[in-house]
């Protein structure tokens, strides 16, 4: 073994260009993984600290001890509690202060007109804090409010609108209320808490714009004297509570609030990165497995000498996995340097653009370290191991010969094998689309359809790269026909190296393909179900905005100009136990502006007792026109609604809609999410969407679209996704690109003696850089070809399935345009990819090349 050993080291020290290529693959790899581990570590530290320091003065919360959750959302809506219980809460054992916590959504219009803040984090308002131990925020500059219209806002937000102390501006609550900034507010000594805009007002304005009626709190935070522990304080005020409301400890609000956000976002988000860390370690794997594989090959004859010599198979095949063993320790060791390089990068680059995430210092755990460690080794000694033991089984006698090429073209068990995958991934991915819609069974059948094609890849490399090169021939003349023959002299190397970027640009063209799909919903969504001419909304997405005024649909009503204008509302309630979102709107006027398919019952009856709902959610409840249900709100009133109208579609409308008469008792703080309208006949859009546009400016001015503009602008995330998708994806084709590069290099180096007697024959430098270079063109086309094609059908099956598992009509689209950038961008980076190779070969001696053995 110690021979084994110090065979291993002299060849790396020989031959260390050889595995430059597999260096960076692992490096890179590991890179990313371990940057998204420790960036994964320092949000949660940082969330951690953030809620800590939020809550780090309250000893104890009273609130209100139920929820109402709706499908597809995390935190529950709660009941507010009643602020006359403050008397009682300050008058227990062990209570130092209490006060009131009023809490809604108020969104500050920065110096320019425009809304601050929205695209994510929310935009609070609520009653400034006199008690500085608990209130989160602090006092930076100015003082806080006194009278009505004063308000302290944060300093980033300030910031961010180019606003001062003394500055007069609109906060939308919905309703605009002008306010004047009179100090600025900091937390935990930061500019805010991470991207979120804070408001804080008087507390009768605080009553009079964040709540149903005065005398409402979201809850009440409560500071324990001296000597009393948090626990203690809650068990002492748990007998002074009424039904209904709960005491916890200011620390298990934090942890609340810790596990609200690493739970479920960054557990997601994190999970996300980490998909994006698999793809590049499994584009690595291909370009690592690509590199030993050639370099037995190369040596065949000098392993043949070593088991003329004595050597064993096992030495043999231990000096090669030896040689990956260094690769893969000292690869995985930079990329870990490279990981924490990696994490700093993100967490600066995704506040910048709109990301919610705290600032803080990175915090690097044993986990984030050992694991992107082990992956590396562990990846690089798996890739390298069949080359190793195809190195071990080399006979004497092949010293003899002259060295080795890999000749090997596509056998016909690999056809067989291909074919059955294929077939199999066919048949489960068809289930999984058609006969039984599953999300898990059509992934299943993609990733099949990903074996399939890697077992089948040099099957089909020969006729692809005969294919492909065929315009070489008259393009490029002999040298185009010389490069179409080496592309074509190994197909499990072309085919190989070619898979590497084919899984990068198949998960390219992915979610190219959803992305554009789900566009295309939108697109066929707001076709569909909107029939008015301008819809009146608020950008903002996640928690973010304080939505649309109530009154701002009827004073666009008003208007000559206007037919119908009808505002949408969202409440929340249990119906029959489980929580339903609520569209609260005027059921006539929603008639006339959104195509409701086909309706049973009328939707001009619902009065204040009465409900409609979509046929889907009528037969998952067994309801029909006439029969009741008990509906539950979150100030723990039930009251029972007749169906009185079923209806076809619920696209924007929802699935649940009752009036605002119905809703107005239960009411919180309240708001529309979009108002449609619909012009007169004959009033061109120009001057209906002019007449809508002065009445919205009177309302914190939001944005006013046509209907297509309405379509794009809801669909403006998916572009956002993209984008951040096609960056991190970038470093799957650079792994897979250095792989191609990596696997002309040696080639080159296994030429030598072909390339000089073509020099020698009359080739110039110029048409052998012409040859190496198409060569990597032709093997870039390929994995290009391919990638296109696999995740074109990806991303059928996965608009398919997820057509056929929700209650949601999915549009499956091929963007060509994007697509063919795509295919533009892997040929280039082909041509990119042989430029240092071919540039190596053209400087190679003549003469010396000749005379290599």
């Amino acid at each position: 073994m110690n021979a084994s050993v110090r065979i291993s080291v002299s060849s790396l020290r020989a031959h260390k260009r050889r595995f430059a290529g597999t260096f960076l693959a692992v490096l890179l790899g590991v890179a990313f993984l371990a940057g998204t581990l420790v960036m994964g570590d320092t949000l949660r530290a940082s969330f951690d600290t953030m809620f800590g320091d939020a809550t780090s003065g309250t000893d104890a919360v009273v609130r209100s001890a139920g929820t109402i959750t709706t499908p597809g959302e995390s935190q529950g809506v709660r009941q507010p509690v009643d602020t006359g219980l403050v008397t009682a809460v300050e008058k227990a054992p062990g209570v130092a202060a209490a006060e009131p916590d009023i809490q809604g959504a108020g969104q500050l219009v920065g110096a320019n007109g425009k809304p601050i803040g929205g695209q994510g984090p929310p935009t609070l308002a609520g009653n400034w804090i006199d008690d500085p131990k608990l209130n989160s925020y602090q006092l930076a500059e100015g003082r806080v409010p006194s009278r009505s219209g004063e308000v302290v806002v944060n300093r980033g937000a300030a910031e961010k609108g180019d606003l001062k102390i003394g500055d007069t501006t609109t906060l939308r609550t919905p309703d605009p209320v002008k306010v004047t900034i009179v100090g600025l507010a900091t937390f935990g000594g930061e500019d805010g808490m991470a991207q979120v805009t804070y408001t804080g007002m008087t507390r009768s304005d605080a009553e009079k714009y964040l709540t149903a009626k005065p005398g409402e709190a979201a809850s009440i935070l409560v500071r324990a004297g001296p000597g009393t522990g948090q626990q203690e304080l809650v068990d002492a005020l748990t007998p002074v509570l009424p039904k209904g409301v709960e005491a916890i400890t200011g620390q298990a609000l934090a942890a609340e609030n810790t596990n609200m956000i690493s739970g479920q976002f960054l557990s997601l988000f994190t999970a996300f990165l980490l998909v994006f860390s698999g793809v590049a370690l499994l584009v690595a794997t291909f370009s690592i497995h690509n590199t030993f594989a050639i370099v037995v090959a190369q040596r065949t004859r000098e392993n043949a000498l070593l088991r003329a010599l004595g050597a064993s198979r096992r030495q043999v095949t231990a000096s090669t996995l030896v040689e990956a063993s260094v690769v893969a320790v000292v690869a995985s060791a930079a990329g870990l340097a490279g990981g924490i390089g990696i994490a700093a990068g993100l967490q600066a680059l995704f506040p910048a653009i709109g990301f919610p995430f705290p600032e803080g210092d990175l915090v690097v755990s044993g986990l984030s370290m050992i694991l992107p460690l082990a992956v590396g080794i562990v990846v690089c000694l798996g890739s390298a191991l069949l080359p190793a033991v195809r190195a071990g089984r080399t006979a004497p006698l092949a010293a003899l010969r002259e060295t080795a090429v890999d000749q090997s073209g596509a056998s016909r068990t690999r056809a067989v094998v291909g074919s059955a995958l294929a077939a199999l991934a066919v048949a489960v991915t068809l289930v999984g689309v058609f006969a039984s819609p599953s999300l898990w069974l059509a992934g299943t059948g993609a990733i099949l359809a990903l074996a399939a094609f890697v077992v089948l890849g040099p099957v089909a490399s020969t006729t692809a790269v005969r294919v492909l090169g065929g315009p070489l021939d008259k393009l490029r003349g002999v040298t185009g026909g010389l490069a179409r023959r080496n592309a074509l002299r190994s197909p499990k190397r072309t085919a190989a190296t070619a898979s590497a970027l084919m899984i990068g640009v198949a998960v390219v063209s992915l979610f190219t393909v959803f992305g554009a799909s789900l566009k295309a919903t939108m697109d066929q969504t707001v076709s569909r179900s909107f029939a008015g001419d301008v819809a009146v909304s608020t950008p903002s997405f996640g928690a973010g905005g304080s939505g649309l005024s109530p009154r701002l649909a009827p004073a666009i009503a008003e208007r000559p100009e206007v037919d119908t204008a009808v505002g949408l509302g969202r409440g929340v309630a249990e119906v029959d136990g489980k929580g339903r979102a609520l569209t609260v709107t005027d059921p006539v006027a929603l008639e006339r502006t959104f195509d409701l398919g086909d309706v049973q019952g009328s939707m001009r009856d619902l009065g204040d007792d009465g409900i409609a709902i979509t046929e889907n959610e009528a037969d998952k409840q067994g309801l029909k026109t006439g029969d009741t249900a008990q509906l539950a709100f979150t100030d723990g009133k039930k009251q029972t609604f007749t169906v009185r109208a079923v209806y076809g579609r619920s696209e924007l409308a929802g699935d649940y809609v009752i009036t605002r008469d119905a809703w107005a008792p239960h009411r919180t703080q309240d708001s529309d999410t979009l108002v449609a309208v619909t012009f007169e006949d004959g009033v061109s859009a120009a001057d209906g969407k002019a007449a809508v546009e002065k009445v919205a400016a009177a309302y914190g001015n939001p944005e006013v679209q046509t209907r297509d503009e309405y379509a794009q602008s809801s669909a403006g995330g998916i572009d956002m996704m993209l984008t951040l998708v096609y960056a991190l994806l970038a470093l799957a084709v650079l792994i897979a690109l250095l792989g191609i590069a990596n696997t002309l290099t040696l080639a080159v180096h296994e030429r030598t003696r072909e390339l000089g007697l073509l020099r020698a024959v009359g080739q110039t430098r110029a048409q052998l850089r012409a040859m190496v270079r198409w060569e990597s063109v032709l093997v870039a086309a390929f994995g290009t070809v391919g990638g296109l094609a696999l995740g074109g059908f990806l991303g059928w099956v996965l608009v398919k399935a997820s057509d056929g598992a929700s209650d949601s009509a999915f549009a499956f689209a091929m963007p060509p345009f994007q697509l063919t950038v795509v295919a533009l961008v892997g040929v280039a980076a082909g041509a990119l990819a042989g430029l240092r190779p071919a540039r190596r070969a053209a400087r190679l001696d003549v003469l010396r090349a000749i005379a290599t053995e």
